[in-house]
């Protein structure tokens, strides 16, 4: 246990430990709160018409008194997702870089929130001080500018947060990150590192962004055909090498999806992407130019089910159909448990005649975050006393904590924990001390927090086995069906092909029907589980199939 009245902070991680995505960190001391970004994940292939997973923040709106602000590290999806969500809870400062707050405010706009907004700017370098705590943002490299890890001072000491980063000596923008910065941190003594994971497995170093460059003139220079290229909307430091390559090889750029030219616009609009004069044009003025001249530049290089590139596979785009002989760039690599959506995509593209180009067969893409080399770096420059691994899988969570081991951080002062669990930290100890509320809540259309995991297991049923409806009128003084009972199939069987096994499955609701007359049940749960009894069963016997089985009832 901790010395009596001795200083204490929390750690409290509510998304980002066990997947790719959702980030969101807590800091809490006895008086104040601030989150570290605030985050959302896009849903698995078993979670039917889900459209967006974010953290669960009961705990935050049960401590909102104490929430200072939202620290953000950088503009992508799962940092900034949630945000739109979490302001109509928990109306406090958001601070984050110019780009950052910009691509924040466009979202915010989106939602109508825009005008009640508290959005703060600080700049790489600066500090800010907001109740009990001190925040520096650094410059670090990411695959968006205006990128920051944190220096967060506390009362038992710094915890340094990465935020997503890589080390790259040759970015795009000619700005290295901070390592001078990072290692007087370093000098000055870091409590506890929170480190980006999402690379942990992947020896040596990450591919340097002018790697991509290159290759992506290459191809601009020897493709005769029409280049149709897909990145991330947010990927600005991509974006800026498929202008620039466009200007260099006599090339005109022209834009699909609302998500790409809204950021583009955001990003020109600041002055954080550069487009050569003359090199950005309209879809519609494409037509009259020769296939050698024109790029195409759009989403759906993870095979999204509503981006461009996906919808242009299939044949359904309204303005951009493949002309054979195409050179499709997907310049991405695939985000776990989208490799099926973006197989698919790609044999689209080439049974329409297109040649596709994806990662592993040239470099047109270099991840965004620290491989292994760069993880060991980063160890070393902060030293810190403990590692707490952030941002993947449990598997990239692990393979980190054994880097840190290597590096000679010990086995006792590194933390692999799940969403939910406090950390309390003094000045020289790390323990678990309990847990909060957390987990994922889903997004459906207007709907947040309303699908949860039986409303899951009845749409993985409709999908699997369909529905069987089966409807009946009955008087409800005399406990007499009237009417029915019919049955009507949606993905169970098609009835005009199975119209015994129908006849029979309502022969059996029938008699079922009868001992409730002849008991005189008026009980609509009783009469609907009489139903479904009566029939479950036999379908299974039949078909080895369950669907789900619905008994409409109307009473006279």
């Amino acid at each position: 246990m901790s010395k009596t009245n001795e200083p204490q902070i929390s750690i409290i991680p509510l998304g980002g430990r066990k997947e790719i995505g959702n980030n969101m960190i807590v800091i809490e001391d006895d008086e104040n709160i601030i989150v570290l970004d605030s985050g959302i994940m896009f849903p698995q292939d078993d979670q039917y018409g889900v459209d967006l997973i974010m953290p669960d923040i009961t705990y935050l709106i049960d401590n909102k008194d104490k929430i200072l602000g939202f620290f953000i590290s950088h503009g992508h999806e799962d940092h900034i997702g949630a945000i739109p969500y979490v302001l109509r809870e928990i109306n406090v400062p958001i601070y984050g870089t110019r780009l950052t707050l910009g691509l924040i405010q466009l979202k915010l706009k989106e939602f109508g929130l825009h005008h009640d907004a508290q959005l703060i700017e600080l700049a790489p370098g600066e500090k800010i001080t907001v109740g009990n705590f001190t925040v520096e943002f650094i410059h670090i490299n990411h695959s968006i500018p205006d990128s920051v890890a944190m220096a967060i001072k506390t009362k038992v000491g710094t915890i340094l947060y990465t935020g997503d980063y890589k080390f790259d000596h040759t970015p795009i923008d000619g700005k290295p990150a901070n390592l001078q910065r990072l290692g007087e941190i370093g000098s000055e003594g870091v409590l506890a590192l929170l480190g980006d994971s999402t690379n942990a497995e992947r020896e040596g170093t990450t591919l340097s962004e002018q790697v991509v460059s290159k290759t992506i003139e290459d191809v601009f220079k020897l493709s005769n055909n029409r280049i149709i290229i897909s990145t991330f909307s947010t990927n600005i430091h991509r974006i800026q090498q498929i202008f620039t390559a466009a200007w260099k090889t006599g090339r005109k750029v022209a834009i699909t999806g609302r998500s790409m030219i809204n950021v583009i616009n955001i990003a020109s609009q600041l002055g954080y992407l550069n487009i050569p004069e003359g090199t950005l044009i309209e879809l519609r003025k494409t037509k009259s130019l020769k296939p050698n001249q024109i790029v195409l530049l759009m989403t759906g290089s993870q095979g999204e089910p509503t981006a461009a590139l996906t919808r242009i596979s299939r044949g359904d785009h309204r303005q951009i159909e493949i002309i054979p002989g195409d050179t499709v760039i997907l310049s991405s690599m695939p985000i776990p448990g989208n490799e099926r959506s973006i197989s698919q995509t790609i044999n689209h593209l080439y049974q329409q005649g297109a040649e596709v180009l994806y990662d592993g067969m040239i470099d047109a893409h270099a991840s965004g975050h620290a491989c292994q080399e760069e993880l060991k770096l980063m160890i070393n420059l902060i030293r810190p006393k403990f590692l707490i691994p952030v941002h993947g899988e449990y598997r990239h969570l692990y393979h980190h904590a054994k880097l840190a081991e290597q590096v000679g951080i010990p086995k006792e002062n590194i933390f692999i924990t799940d969403n939910g669990v406090r950390l309390n930290l003094t000045s020289d100890r790390c323990w678990v001390a309990g847990s909060v509320p957390s987990g994922e809540v889903m997004i459906d259309g207007l709907g947040i927090g309303d699908v949860g995991n039986i409303v899951l297991k009845e749409r993985k049923m409709l999908s699997e086995n369909g529905i069987v409806i089966v409807s009946l009128t009955i008087d409800g003084k005399k406990a007499k069906v009237l009417a029915g009972p019919d049955i009507i199939s949606r993905g169970f069987v098609y009835i005009r092909k199975s119209k015994e096994l129908i006849e029979e499955a309502q022969d059996l609701a029938r008699e079922a029907l009868k001992e409730l007359e002849a008991k005189n049940i008026t009980d609509w749960s009783a009469i609907k589980k009489a139903v479904i009894d009566s029939i479950d069963n036999y379908l299974f016997q039949k078909t080895r199939r369950k669907p789900l089985i619905l008994p409409v009832i109307m009473e006279i």
